[in-house]
C-alpha cells in the first residue's frame, strides 16, 4: 500500500448518525515522498543518540521515574487535568481536596506505565495487555464507571455534547474487536517490511480513530508509542514520550489526525509524528546531559565538603533522584537513618543549595531538589 494512495475509511449509517469505519492497516507500506525519507533518517539518528545516553548514564533507573512522572502529568493534562510534576510527587495527604481527582488520575497513569513496561519483559503488546493497563488507569477515578479494562459496548464520540453535534464518531462498538485485532497483528507482522517508527505512527493514528474504550483513549494511545519503542528495542528504557510535543502542538495534533480521516492525508500525519520524535529525542538527550552535569556538581564537588557524612549523603542524593520532594520522615524511612541525622543532612543540603524548603513549619516540612526538578518542568 502506497501511503499516498491510502483511503482512510468510510462513513457507515447507524441509527440517526454515521460512524466512521477505518480501513485496516495490517499491510506493507511504501511511499514516494523523499521528505519522509529524510525525516525518518533524522528521527532514527536522534532516537539512537537518546538511547545511547540512556545506556551511558549510571543508575539510569533513578531517572526513569521522573520521566514517567513527567509523561503522566503531560499526557493527563492534554485530557484536561491540572496536576503538575510537583503535585504528582506529593503524597495524597499533601494534596488539596479540589486537586485530588486530578492527582489520582496521574498516579494511575504512573502505575499503568510501570506495570506495562514490566510486563514487556515477558508479554508483547496486545489487546489483552492494553485492557489491563486501561483498568489500572481508570480504577477509582472519574472514569471508574466507564468499563475499566474493557472495550466499549456502546457508541462514543469526540467533540460536542452528543452524537448530534459530535466532531467525530468512531466506529460502531461491534466493529472494535476486529479493528483492534488488525492493529495488533500489524504491530507484530514480521512478514511485512515497515520501519518501526512508520509502523507506530500509523498504529497510533488507527488507535485514536478506533477509540476502543469509553474513556482514556488518548492516554492509552500515547502510552502505546513508548511501549512499542521499548518492545522493538529502539529504546532500552522508556525515555521518550511524545505527550509534551502533542501538548505543545495540541491543535496541530488533532488537526493532523483529522486530516487523515477527512482528506486521506496519512503522509502529513506521519511527518508530524516524525518531527515529534526528532524534537523530543533531542530534548531528552539534552536533559540527560544536564543531569550528568548536575550529578557531577553535587556528587563530585558539593557533598565532598561534608566529610564523615559523605556515605549517607550519597544515599540521600540517590533518593532525591527518584523522589525530589522529601520530608525528614521520608529520609528516615528510605535510607534508614535516625531523625536527628536526617534533619542534619537536610540542613547541610539546604546550606549547599541542593534543597529548598517549599512548605510547612518546623514539623512536616517539605524540601525540593529544585535544580533537578526544573529539568522535568521545562
Amino acid at each position: 500500500m502506497n501511503i499516498g494512495d491510502f483511503i482512510a475509511g468510510s462513513f457507515i449509517q447507524q441509527y440517526q448518525y454515521k460512524s466512521f469505519f477505518p480501513n485496516t492497516i495490517n499491510k506493507e507500506w511504501v511511499w514516494n515522498d523523499p521528505q519522509l525519507n529524510t525525516l525518518l533518517a533524522e528521527a532514527h539518528r536522534q532516537l539512537g543518540e537518546l538511547n545511547a545516553f540512556s545506556l551511558y548514564v549510571p543508575d539510569i533507573d533513578f531517572f526513569i521515574k521522573m520521566h514517567v512522572v513527567k509523561e503522566a502529568t503531560t499526557s493527563s493534562r492534554i485530557e484536561g487535568t491540572q496536576t503538575n510534576v510537583e503535585d504528582a510527587l506529593l503524597k495524597e495527604e499533601d494534596i488539596l481536596t479540589d486537586k485530588k481527582n486530578d492527582w489520582k488520575e496521574v498516579q494511575n497513569y504512573i502505575a499503568a506505565m510501570n506495570y506495562a513496561v514490566a510486563q514487556l519483559q515477558t508479554t508483547p503488546i496486545s489487546t489483552r495487555l492494553l485492557k489491563k493497563v486501561h483498568k489500572i488507569l481508570l480504577t477509582n477515578t472519574r472514569g471508574k464507571d466507564k468499563l475499566p479494562g474493557e472495550f466499549r459496548v456502546s457508541q462514543n464520540w469526540i467533540g460536542g455534547v452528543s452524537l448530534k453535534d459530535a466532531v467525530f464518531i468512531p466506529p460502531h462498538h461491534e466493529e472494535v474487536g476486529q479493528l483492534m485485532g488488525d492493529l495488533e497483528n500489524f504491530l507484530h507482522n514480521e512478514n511485512i517490511y515497515v520501519p518501526p517508527l512508520i509502523r507506530i505512527a500509523i498504529a497510533h493514528y488507527q488507535f485514536e480513530t478506533i477509540h476502543p474504550f469509553l474513556d482514556g483513549n488518548g492516554r492509552i494511545g500515547r502510552l502505546l508509542i513508548a511501549l512499542y519503542l521499548v518492545q522493538q528495542k529502539l529504546l532500552a528504557k522508556p525515555t521518550l514520550y511524545l505527550s509534551a510535543y502533542f501538548e505543545k502542538n495540541k491543535s496541530l495534533y488533532y488537526d493532523n489526525l483529522t486530516i487523515v480521516r477527512s482528506a486521506n492525508n496519512l503522509t502529513q500525519w506521519i511527518k508530524f509524528f516524525l518531527v515529534g520524535v526528532i524534537e523530543i529525542s533531542r530534548q531528552g538527550t539534552e536533559t540527560f546531559q544536564k543531569i550528568l552535569r548536575l550529578r557531577d556538581e553535587i556528587e563530585g564537588k558539593k557533598i565532598l565538603s561534608l566529610g564523615k557524612k559523605i556515605p549517607s549523603s550519597k544515599k540521600f542524593v540517590s533518593l532525591l533522584y527518584t523522589s525530589p520532594i522529601v520530608s525528614a520522615a521520608d529520609v528516615v524511612d528510605k535510607i534508614s537513618i535516625s531523625t536527628p541525622t536526617a534533619n542534619s543532612l537536610i540542613k547541610d543540603f539546604e546550606a549547599l543549595g541542593i534543597l529548598k524548603k517549599i512548605s510547612g513549619e518546623k514539623r512536616n516540612r517539605l524540601f525540593v531538589f529544585s535544580e533537578y526538578m526544573a529539568l522535568f518542568q521545562q
